[in-house]
């Protein structure tokens, strides 16, 4: 997980903090967010499209890491294992 310095994360946070507000869903509502923000933010060059894919599939293996396996291991002692 990047751990940003604190001064970034404030910022990082507002933006959390308004998508909530607005109740954001990860249901193709976030898709076209991430999406939005690379076409127009993202310098166009096969390096800087690969580092923002990096980004996202960190982030992806950082969610299953550290709140997906919790959440099966809780699964696993409620109803036994496969």
């Amino acid at each position: 997980m990047p751990y940003i310095k604190q001064e970034y994360r404030v910022r990082c946070d507002e933006v959390i903090k308004k998508m909530k507000e607005e109740s954001i869903q990860a249901n193709g509502e976030l898709n076209y967010i991430l999406y939005k923000f690379c076409k127009e933010t993202v310098e166009p060059s096969y390096n800087n499209y690969k580092n923002f894919i990096g980004e996202l599939h960190q982030c992806a293996t950082e969610i299953e890491r550290r709140i997906l396996a919790d959440y099966e291991n809780l699964k696993i002692i409620e109803n036994g294992d496969v």
